[in-house]
Formats: structure tokens, C-alpha cells, sequence
């Protein structure tokens, strides 16, 4: 399970590296004004769709029920399963997209009320959505062929398709000179993007003799079963979006450039909850689900343990260094061309405030996974649910006093509310199982996070008394020295917290030593 975990992993640290290539020529040519305002609105919009209709609910419904179906050796009915599941979702996905060419400036008002003091703004926002929306098509199906995959324990095509995204906004942005905008390169670039990541899983799935075909839709028992689990999933992964749309309407409002500052931070912020949390949560999901319907409760939960150590393993030093040095990492970064330092220090301040919830970020899908193995998506909605509330109510607070940095801190609120939400009713259902390894793991890799925030606060004024002089590179110099620093001191303090069996373990993809 570790291997795969380190797979999905691996290449979702070369999407985010391509994404930071990415986000780097974002920042040199759009800047933090008001067509990179125009263009992340344009961007967002999609994405809240994709994460309620696609990854968030759809993959919560589905790849557990293809898995138990599949686990219980009924390849065919598998296969009728997911070709009904195709037809429906393709045709709700063009009629969606058919309604949001028709009303693209009337959702835009909504998604960004402030834009309608700017007119200019507000057209490049309905222009750019118009070219953008349809990579919702394209990359909900790719979501449809990444969740059979990843039941089938073929996870490398879904987790690579991200990075084509990136590369061809790449090179939309590098030839801005031909479009209209930068706003309108970075757009197509979205979109080509779409088609590339669907020919890219939708191959896999064709080798992999699984590619879906049309087929009348019946509401057999399999079908039913996934639209029981489908309502609640999606309410709970609207509400979810339902807070990111409030940070997108709140920042509206706020001075030029919060939109991007959020968006910034937001992307650093996505980097150890998508190589970390998002990967274990994929992993987990399906393996989970076929060790439950094997009736393999006890390998469930301490599979669900060692992939949540993992994570926290890997999350910690990110936590530490997102609080103690986010300006130094957005300037490292990002200021260059049309980002300035105080746009860095804008995103770094909202970086901060999104640390503060980045573990509960990276455990929740490792958590809720117990849920919709055995089919509840229930349970995890209500813990959703009262987070959002609590989330956006505070976003209303925060907005005056903080800007966008209080949009980011009602974020990480609202996230430690909603694990631990998940954590009690987990445990009130006797599904929780945490076992004394990991209970003992949970306190040394604390104690190895606050060793290592003493050793990287004692070293930052060295670091940059000692490069002072430089006059290139001197932010990404100092970024690198501490980056090593950290990585000696964190994998020493947990090279003698926990020896040499616990380590060799996670190598070895078994996960199963006892530490000492």
C-alpha cells in the first residue's frame, strides 16, 4: 500500500513541481492585478463544479461500489455498472455545460459581485469562463476512468494527468504574444489541457479493457445504491465548495490583488495536501473497500493507520516551514516580473493562515475513507457541513480586519472542525481503531515538528546574514540552505525517535514494524 501511496505521491510532486513552473510564469506575466483576478475567477469556476460533481462526490460514491462489485468477482456486472454510471454522467455534464454558456455573466455576478464596479473586469471574467467551462466535461470523465483504475490498483495515468495540465498552460503562456491576453492564453491553455488529460486516462483505461460505451441507463440495484451514496456525498461536497465560493465572493470585494494572494497561497498550501493527503486518500479508498467487503475489518483499519502516519510524517516539516518562513518562501518563488514584494508578502501572511489547517487538510480523506468504504457518505457530510458553517461565519468576521488572510484562517478553522467532527463520530460508531503504534507514532512526530521549528528558527538570521551580500538569488539561496538544514534535522531527530525498523518498514511498502 505504501508503494502506491508513493506513486500517486510521486507524481503528484511532479505535478505540483510543473505547477509551481507554472504558477512562477503565471506570476511573471499576469501579475497580481486585475486580469490574473479575471482569469483565477474563470479558472475557479470549473473547479468548484469539478470538486462537486467529479472528484469530491463522484469519486465518493462510485470507486468504493466499482471495487466491492469488482472484489466480489463479477467483472461483467462491473463493467454494465460503469457504463450506465458513463451515459448519465456524460449527459448531466453537457447539459450543465450548455446552461453555463447561457448564463456565464449571471453566474459571474454571483461568483464575484464585486467585479461589477470594475466592467472590465467583469468581461474578461465571462470571456475567460466561456473557454475555460468545458474542461469540466473533459475532466469529469477523467475522473470517471481514473476511479475504475484506481479500483483496479492502476493509479499512475489519473495521477499523471494533472501534470499536462500544467505544461500546456505552459505554453499557452509562452506564446501570450498571439491571443488577445495573457488572461485568454491561460485559458486555452485550460482547456487543450482537458482534452489532453482525457485521451491520456481514457487510453489507460482502453488497455487496461475497462473503457466504458454507452448503454441504456436502468436503475438496477447497483445504480440505485450509487445514487444513495451519490446525494449525500454531493451535498457535502457542495458545502464544502460552498465555503471556497464565499472566499471568491468576499475577496471580490477586497483591494486588487486578494483573489491572486489567495490563489498563491492556496497553490503552496495544495502542494502537501495533494502529494500527502489526496494520495493516501486514494489509495486507501479502494483498498479499504476490498478488504471490508472480504470481511477483512481489522486489515482495514491498520491499513487506514499506516497510511495517516505517513502522512503525518510528511506533512509535519511543511507545516513547520509554511509558519515560520512563508514570505521568504513566496519571494523564493515568485517575485520576479510582474510580482512584487508586497504581493509576496500579501500571499505569505495567507500561506500562515493556511498552515494552521494543513493537517487536518492532509488526514481527512485518510479519515472519512472508513465512511465511504462501507458506503456511508452520510456521516462524513455532517461533519462537512457544521465546518462550512462555522467556516463561512467566520470569513464574515474575519474579512475587515484580516482581508484575506482571515478568508485562510476561517478556512483552517473550519478544517480542524471538520476532522474532528469525523474523528467522534467515527469513533462513536466503533469504526475509529486506532491501534498503540500509531498512538505512540502521533507524539515522537510532534515532538520531532517542534524540534525541528527551534532548529529552523535559530538558523533563519544566520542564513540570511551570511547571504546579505548576494545580489542574485539571493531569496531562493537562503530558501535552499534552510530546505537542507531541516530535511538533516527532521530525518535525524526521526531516525532516533524511531530506529531503524519503523523506517525500513515504510521502504519496504509494508508499514507493519513496531517502532521503538
Amino acid at each position: 500500500m505504501i508503494e502506491r501511496i508513493l506513486t500517486v505521491g510521486g507524481l503528484t510532486l511532479l505535478s505540483r513541481a510543473t505547477g509551481f513552473a507554472r504558477d512562477i510564469i503565471l506570476a511573471a506575466v499576469l501579475g497580481a492585478g486585475p486580469v490574473a483576478d479575471a482569469f483565477f475567477v474563470a479558472l475557479r469556476l470549473p473547479n468548484h463544479f469539478r470538486a462537486i460533481f467529479a472528484e469530491g462526490a463522484f469519486n465518493a460514491a462510485f470507486v468504493p461500489a466499482y471495487a466491492r462489485i469488482r472484489e466480489q468477482g463479477d467483472a461483467a456486472r462491473a463493467r454494465v455498472f460503469a457504463d450506465r454510471v458513463f451515459t448519465l454522467l456524460l449527459a448531466s455534464q453537457i447539459v450543465l455545460l450548455a446552461l453555463a454558456f447561457i448564463f456565464t455573466p449571471f453566474v459571474i455576478s454571483l461568483l464575484a459581485p464585486g467585479f461589477a464596479k470594475d466592467p472590465g473586469r467583469f468581461a474578461l471574467a465571462v470571456d475567460l469562463t466561456r473557454i475555460t467551462f468545458p474542461y469540466l466535461l473533459l475532466v469529469t470523465l477523467v475522473t470517471l476512468y481514473g476511479g475504475i483504475l484506481n479500483a483496479m490498483h492502476r493509479f499512475a495515468a489519473a495521477a499523471a494527468a494533472p501534470i499536462l495540465l500544467n505544461l500546456s498552460m505552459i505554453v499557452a503562456l509562452a506564446l501570450a504574444a498571439f491571443f488577445p491576453s495573457a488572461g485568454h492564453a491561460a485559458a486555452w491553455g485550460v482547456l487543450i489541457a482537458g482534452c489532453l488529460e482525457f485521451f491520456l486516462v481514457a487510453g489507460d483505461a482502453t488497455r487496461a479493457g475497462v473503457m466504458t460505451r454507452f448503454r441504456w441507463p436502468q436503475l438496477d440495484i447497483d445504480v440505485r445504491g450509487f445514487f444513495r451514496a451519490l446525494g449525500p456525498a454531493t451535498v457535502g461536497a457542495g458545502g464544502v465548495q460552498l465555503a471556497l465560493f464565499a472566499d471568491t465572493i468576499i475577496a471580490s470585494f477586497l483591494a486588487t490583488g486578494a483573489l491572486s494572494a489567495l490563489y498563491y497561497a492556496d497553490r503552496l498550501n495544495q502542494l502537501p495536501i495533494g502529494v500527502i493527503g489526496i494520495a493516501a486518500g486514494t489509495v486507501i479508498l479502494p483498498e479499504m473497500a476490498r478488504r471490508i467487503a472480504a470481511g477483512d475489518a481489522t486489515g482495514a483499519s491498520q491499513a487506514q493507520n499506516r497510511a495517516i502516519e505517513f502522512t503525518l510524517l510528511l506533512s509535519i516539516p511543511c507545516v513547520v516551514a509554511f509558519l515560520l518562513i512563508p514570505d521568504l518562501i513566496m519571494r523564493a518563488l515568485f517575485s520576479r516580473g510582474a510580482f512584487t514584494t508586497a504581493d509576496a508578502h500579501a500571499a505569505g501572511s495567507t500561506l500562515a493562515a493556511y498552515a494552521i489547517g494543513l493537517i487536518p487538510f492532509v488526514m481527512i480523506r485518510s479519515i472519512v475513507a472508513t465512511f465511504l468504504a462501507r458506503g456511508d457518505t452520510a456521516t462524513p457530510v455532517k461533519a462537512s457541513l457544521a465546518a462550512v458553517a462555522v467556516n463561512v461565519l467566520l470569513k464574515i468576521v474575519l474579512m475587515g480586519p484580516l482581508a484575506q488572510v482571515g478568508l485562510a484562517l476561517a478556512t483552517s478553522i473550519g478544517a480542524w472542525i471538520n476532522l474532528l467532527l469525523a474523528l467522534w463520530f467515527a469513533h462513536r460508531a466503533g469504526l475509529s481503531g486506532f491501534d498503540a503504534r500509531f498512538k505512540q507514532s502521533v507524539w515522537k512526530l510532534a515532538v520531532a515538528g517542534l524540534v525541528l521549528a527551534l532548529i529552523l528558527w535559530l538558523s533563519l538570521r544566520p542564513v540570511e546574514s551570511l547571504l546579505q551580500d548576494w545580489h542574485a538569488l539571493r531569496e531562493e539561496a537562503a530558501l535552499g540552505a534552510l530546505a537542507a538544514i531541516g530535511a538533516i534535522a527532521y530525518g535525524g531527530v526521526i531516525a532516533l525517535l524511531f530506529g531503524r525498523q519503523w523506517l525500513k518498514a515504510f521502504r519496504a511498502g509494508r508499514g507493519s514494524g513496531v517502532p521503538k
